[in-house]
């Protein structure tokens, strides 16, 4: 697949993703970066409007699956409080976690999304898979490397933005 740091979309946050505009686009199966994405680095409580948008989604026929880069327990822990499937030690923007989601879904690439915050990690992880990538807004750039980060991202965001215009 080719290389490209250009995510396919851009919202807001995940609780934009709606059934309607997945289903549209061809998407079968959702996966989720889980840190400031899901919740930020530092909590594990999701907002009001994510449960929302998470019990809405669980009534429809796309799946979800969070694909984390995190070896910690808490996203395990959270998924499971909430039902929802997962995959640690993703290892993004190497394709091991990705392929492995793709794998136990049997749903092909191009039926499929990844949704995060990371241009360097989510989207080229899977712009490199042939997936569709969703670029978020980030939760809490709570730090100093993570404020960094974003800057160095801004480019790529804004001519992910312009071509879509």
């Amino acid at each position: 697949m080719p290389f490209s740091l250009l995510p396919k979309a851009v919202a807001h946050d995940i609780t934009q993703l709606t059934e309607e505009y997945l289903t549209h686009q061809g998407i079968r199966l959702l996966m989720m970066d889980f840190d400031n994405t899901i919740v930020p680095y530092t909590t594990d409580i999701p907002t009001a409007e994510f449960l929302q948008w998470l019990e809405r989604m669980k009534k429809t026929d796309i799946q979800l699956c969070v694909v984390s880069n995190s070896k910690r327990n808490r996203v395990k822990i959270f998924c499971q409080k909430y039902g929802i499937d997962c995959i640690t030690h993703a290892k993004k923007p190497f394709s091991k976690g990705i392929r492995e989601c793709l794998k136990r879904y049997r749903i092909p690439a191009s039926q499929c999304a990844l949704v995060g915050d990371q241009i360097y990690t989510d989207v080229l992880g899977a712009n490199g898979c042939g997936v569709c990538s969703v670029l978020v807004e980030a939760i809490d750039n709570h730090n100093f490397w993570l404020k960094a980060r974003h800057i160095l991202e801004l480019p790529f965001i804004f001519a992910s933005k312009k071509r879509k215009n």
